[in-house]
Order: C-alpha cells, then sequence, then structure tokens
C-alpha cells in the first residue's frame, strides 16, 4: 500500500477520535517543497456542532518538526494581543507515534496565488474599496503582511523559546548556507574559483552577520516567504503555516526573505521601500539606528540569496525538479542587484566569483513575449552528460547522431567544425545526414505545430555526438534555419553547448 493511502487511513482514525464522527471526505491538497504529506479532511453532513467544516491532516517523518510546529502553535495562540493581527492554526489532535496531526484549514490559496490573480485580473475574491489600483492592492496586502509579521517576531522570547527546535542564528548558520551554496550550486555550475580565499569571505561574511544589533533579535521565522502565508483576499487576515524551522535570530532575516523572494517578483525599487517601512516600524517599537538596520538587511539578503541559490541548485540543477529550475534566473537577477551595490565588496573572491554566475549563459534569461513558444535547439558533447533543461517542463527530444560516420576521425577535418564548407561536403556527401534529418522534422515540426495551438511555452531540441563539433552541430544549425523559417512567430534559440556558441531569432 502506498504511503499516502496508509497516511490517509490514519488521518481519518485521529479525526473520528477528535471529534466524534468519521470524515464525510478526503481530498488531496496540492504538495509544497517540502516532504510532508498535506490531505483537506471534510466534515460529513449534519456533524455536529463544533466541528470545522474542514481540517488539514498532516504527516512529517521528522518528528522533532512536527514537534516544534505544533508547541510553536500553541505559543504563539496563546499570546496573540487583544487586536489580533495574524492567525495561527489551532492544533485539534496528535499522534506523535504516527508523525500526524490535524490542524485548521486556512484554505487554499496562498498569498502567492493571490498576487498572481490580483497581478492577472482574476477577481480572486473582493479587493477592498471599488477603484484601487492593482499596484495599490499588492502595495496595500504586503503592508498587511510585514506589519502582521512583525507583531508575531516581537512576542516575547520567553513565550516561545523553548517551543524551538533549532539553536539560535549565529556564525554556525551562516557558514552551513555559504557551504551549502558553494557545493549545491557553485560546483555543479563548474565555476572556478580560489577556495582558501572563498573561504577566508565565508568566514568574514559570518562574523558580520551574526552580529547583529540587539534591537534586531526576534523570533526568525526562516522560511517567511508567500508560499506560507494563507490569504484569501486582500482584506483577510493573514493565516501563518510552516513555522517549524523558527528560532531566535535577527527578524529583519524575514523581510528580506519574504520581499525578495523570486516567485513573488516585487520590484527593486518596491522592495526598498517595503524594507525601509517595516524597519521604520521596528525602530518606533524598539528603538535602534534606522541606517545601521538597512546596511545590516542587505547584507542579510545577499547572503539569504545565496542559501537561496543553494537550494535551486540542490532541487534544479541536482535533482531537476522544475519549480526550482525555473527561479534560478531570478535569484541571479537578485545577486547582480547586491553585486552593483558594493555589498559584496568586503568579500573579494565572494564578490569575483558572483560575477562570473551572473554572467554566465546557461542561467541567461531574457524578457519572453506572452503567449509566444520558444524552440531551444542545442549540440553537445555526450562525453560531457546530457544538457539541462532550465525552462522547467522537462520535455523535447533528444537525438543520438553518433552513427553516422564521424568526420573528426580524419585529421583534415578535426580542427574544423559543422559550420565549415569541407564538413557540410562530407555529411552530405554520404547520404545518411539527409534521410536523418528528414525523420527529426517529421517528430519536432508537428509537435511545434501543436505546441504554438495549444500556447505551449517551450520545446528543446538537442543532438549530440562524441565531441559536440561536427555532427550534432551540423545537425542543430540544419535545424534552427527550418524552424526560423517555417515558424516567423515562434522564437528559437540555438546553442552550441562545448563551443560556446549562441545565436537567436528574437
Amino acid at each position: 500500500m502506498k504511503l499516502k493511502e496508509i497516511i490517509k487511513g490514519e488521518l481519518s482514525e485521529l479525526y473520528a477520535r477528535r471529534f466524534g464522527v468519521a470524515p464525510g471526505g478526503v481530498e488531496d491538497v496540492a504538495e509544497g517543497g517540502s516532504s510532508r504529506i498535506y490531505l483537506r479532511i471534510l466534515a460529513p453532513e449534519g456533524a455536529p456542532e463544533g466541528v470545522p467544516p474542514t481540517v488539514v491532516g498532516t504527516y512529517g517523518a521528522d518528528r522533532a518538526e512536527n514537534e516544534a510546529f505544533c508547541r510553536l502553535a500553541e505559543a504563539f495562540r496563546r499570546t496573540r494581543p487583544s487586536v489580533a493581527r495574524y492567525a495561527i492554526p489551532a492544533i485539534y489532535a496528535r499522534d506523535d507515534e504516527k508523525g500526524i496531526y490535524l490542524q485548521e484549514d486556512f484554505g487554499s490559496r496562498s498569498l502567492s496565488d493571490l498576487l498572481a490573480a490580483v497581478r492577472g485580473g482574476g477577481d480572486g475574491g473582493s479587493y477592498g474599496e471599488v477603484g484601487r489600483t492593482v499596484e495599490r492592492i499588492v502595495r496595500d496586502t504586503v503592508c498587511v503582511v510585514l506589519d502582521s509579521l512583525l507583531t508575531l517576531q516581537t512576542t516575547p522570547e520567553r513565550e516561545w523559546r523553548d517551543a524551538t527546535l533549532n539553536e539560535p542564528f549565529g556564525r554556525q548558520r551562516v557558514l552551513w548556507d555559504l557551504n551549502y551554496f558553494k557545493y549545491s550550486f557553485l560546483k555543479v555550475a563548474d565555476l572556478v574559483f580560489d577556495e582558501p580565499l572563498l573561504e577566508a569571505d565565508f568566514q568574514s561574511m559570518a562574523s558580520d552577520l551574526a552580529g547583529y544589533p540587539e534591537e534586531l533579535a526576534g523570533f526568525m521565522y526562516r522560511d517567511f516567504q508567500s508560499r506560507n502565508v494563507m490569504m484569501a483576499t486582500p482584506d483577510a487576515l493573514p493565516g501563518f503555516i510552516d513555522f517549524q524551522g523558527g528560532m531566535a535570530g535577527p527578524v529583519v532575516y524575514d523581510a528580506v526573505s519574504f520581499l525578495w523572494q523570486v516567485k513573488a517578483g516585487f520590484p527593486a525599487e518596491f522592495r526598498t521601500e517595503m524594507l525601509r517601512r517595516y524597519v521604520g516600524r521596528l525602530v518606533e517599537m524598539r528603538g535602534g539606528d534606522a541606517g545601521e538596520f538597512m546596511a545590516y538587511a542587505s547584507r542579510l539578503a545577499a547572503w539569504r540569496t545565496l542559501q537561496v541559490l543553494g537550494a535551486y541548485g540542490f532541487r534544479g540543477l541536482i535533482e531537476k525538479k522544475s519549480h526550482f529550475l525555473q527561479s534560478i534566473p531570478g535569484a541571479l537577477r537578485n545577486l547582480e542587484e547586491f553585486v552593483a551595490g558594493g555589498v559584496l565588496a568586503p568579500y573579494p573572491e565572494l564578490e569575483r566569483v558572483c560575477r562570473g554566475l551572473i554572467s554566465m549563459p546557461r542561467f541567461r534569461h531574457e524578457e519572453r513575449l506572452p503567449g509566444r513558444l520558444r524552440v531551444q535547439i542545442l549540440s553537445f558533447s555526450y562525453k560531457k552528460g546530457y544538457p539541462e533543461n532550465l525552462t522547467g517542463n522537462g520535455g523535447g527530444y533528444v537525438f543520438d547522431c553518433r552513427w553516422m560516420h564521424n568526420p573528426g576521425r580524419y585529421d583534415e577535418y578535426r580542427p574544423l567544425t559543422g559550420r565549415d564548407k569541407e564538413v557540410i561536403d562530407f555529411l552530405e556527401g554520404t547520404g545518411e545526414v539527409q534521410k536523418f534529418l528528414e525523420n527529426v522534422c517529421g517528430l519536432v515540426c508537428p509537435a511545434v505545430e501543436v505546441y504554438r495551438r495549444r500556447g505551449f511555452s517551450d520545446l528543446q531540441v538537442a543532438f549530440g555526438c562524441t565531441g559536440g563539433r561536427h555532427r550534432s552541430l551540423y545537425c542543430a544549425e540544419r535545424l534552427y534555419g527550418i524552424i526560423t523559417a517555417a515558424y516567423p512567430d515562434v522564437e528559437v534559440e540555438l546553442i552550441h553547448r562545448e563551443r560556446g556558441w549562441r545565436k537567436s531569432n528574437f
């Protein structure tokens, strides 16, 4: 029996013990980035008074995380101010041995969903007073969320400290995340760097960030992002979830995590404005130097971006998960902002490495015209592995050209490429490549037709051979010419990976 089916049965039993009735139904909840399993449990028809219409059943293999979440939820619900500014889920029942618990259901719409609906023109419920612009709605909503966050973060430490799973924020935490970036992104990206110099910069940054002003101390949510805030409409009370990783630390960390989240898509000026507002309110509450706090926040945001790139490297470049692959270009744009602003200047090798990452062609991201299909055509060497698919859909075609007669076996053709006339004549003279490309087009062109018609965004086609120099390069060039001529409304990008050559029709 599959794990989810077992969990469904165990959560149903826990529900029946807690509420005295069997569930009316159990529905899947969309999975996030974690390994936890969430299920929405529906009350039966005619359920007794006091039984909520729905609850969320949760399974987590990490028992310590479950304990931290439930204890923190109880602590924050117990100490909420008389005027509620945020919602924390009630914990209805727990079975610690089985790693399951029932929590209050805040609905299916996260702040991420809400912002997407507002920007896209969907109604998504009432947006408050008539006449507010999209920009005003987004601004008002973000202000509400950050104010609510600050109220949570400044809850007296004595109320929640014993419920946390993690040690307080410090040098070791910074170093863990910097090394996560180094091993999960930097090394995977194959960028050359001076390891001793980079380690010295890591040590320096860790010391700088660990020495934060005491006025910034509070509950550090650690994973505060738009998907962990449930909010049906801009005028609703923000509901906070997934705070089990929280710890004592600099509260401004959560503000920069939220504002610089790639998927949130906030403009640079807006992020700075909201951060200044957040810092200003913190100064009103606790005192301190706003300028000092902003400078510290900039270093913290740069470090957070490196930590995020580590996660994207592991989940995207290594595990090939599409959501994380799609976010890499945006994270690098954020990193470019910190490099340009001199935030990394005190760490020269780290700054040099970041400049190298920003300029790598494989991670470049051009603005797309809405509704346009992009076909990416590549040549590559099998000796260096299959090409990455950074579009995130993982689909497309890979064609093996190694069966064809190889010009690279002959001295006169070895220094040439599939663009040179001599190699072209050699390949076409055998008669093999024409029939091969005819069959390739028979597969790829119908796919392009359907992708255009159905509004798909990306299609990748790759040709591989021994060295990525002659046969695969020739075939990629020919297909690029065919697709650009046949489909002028399609964006076509040609990449010869092993040569570092790139061109496009857009």
